[in-house]
């Protein structure tokens, strides 16, 4: 799968995420030999930071494109900037699930999410609330209340999930983050911060299925692949970019 996403964003990223029941390990040696490992195979991974429990390895952030690592006390999570393709970014995030059962000990019976992320940033100077309850909200019955005298869109950041299997234990999730707040609203100063787009689709690990991470990982890409097709493109990054193009 290449990359089809470039013409409809600033930014393009895959992340994945993977939930345990149990603290994962934190122990000095056992943090920098998984890192090390890392490195060993992405060696422009050299940035080492720990903050409030969370250790992480990550390439430099002023690159176009960058790989990341953390590992938080119940989450270990990859993502990968600006990908030249798709199938590069699910490489790299196949690596580290491979490593993380053999570096961190990590056993499936504590697993009990592993998600994929395709995340899309936009650039827009401006209400970003007010683009999109226009682009997403206007022609929804909710649009009357922005119909009230005077009224101007502060905080509208439309978020829904669904079930894509009978048991619920496979969903997808839509989110649109917008990040301006009332003081720029207030005074039409705003910032050159992007709104954000994110479908994740998550494979809750109750039944334990008897695949591998790595290749789960791959299923769960190649749904947000075709969601990203059918909806989130058409339906959603479309209109938005359209809409921020109009106002350029």
């Amino acid at each position: 799968m290449s990359n089809p996403y470039a013409a409809f964003c600033e930014d393009f990223y895959i992340n994945t995420r993977l939930g345990s029941g149990m603290t994962l390990p934190h122990t000095r040696e056992t943090v920098l030999h998984f890192f090390e490992r890392v490195q060993k195979q992405f060696p422009a991974m050299t940035r080492f930071r720990r903050n409030d429990g969370e250790l992480s390895l990550e390439e430099e952030r002023s690159r176009d494109g960058y790989r990341w690592l953390s590992l938080e006390p119940k989450r270990l999570c990859s993502g990968q900037v600006n990908p030249v393709s798709i199938d590069q970014a699910l490489a790299y995030h196949q690596f580290i699930l491979e490593q993380a059962p053999f570096q961190l000990g990590l056993s499936m019976l504590e697993v009990e999410y592993v998600d994929v992320l395709f995340g899309f940033d936009l650039a827009f100077t401006g209400n970003h609330d007010e683009i999109i309850a226009e682009t997403l909200l206007a022609q929804s019955p909710l649009w009357a209340l922005a119909e009230e005298s005077g009224a101007r869109p502060v905080d509208f950041q439309p978020s829904f999930t669904v079930s894509l299997s009978d048991d619920c234990r496979l969903q997808a999730r839509v989110d649109v983050i917008t990040r301006t707040n009332s003081y720029q609203v207030r005074t039409g100063d705003y910032s050159e911060e992007k709104i954000s787009v994110y479908l994740s689709v998550r494979r809750y690990w109750g039944d334990r299925p008897q695949i591998a991470l790595d290749q789960m990982i791959v299923q769960l890409a190649e749904k947000a692949d075709d969601l990203c097709g059918a909806c989130v493109i058409p339906r959603v990054l479309r209109p938005i970019s359209e809409a921020i193009a109009s106002r350029s």
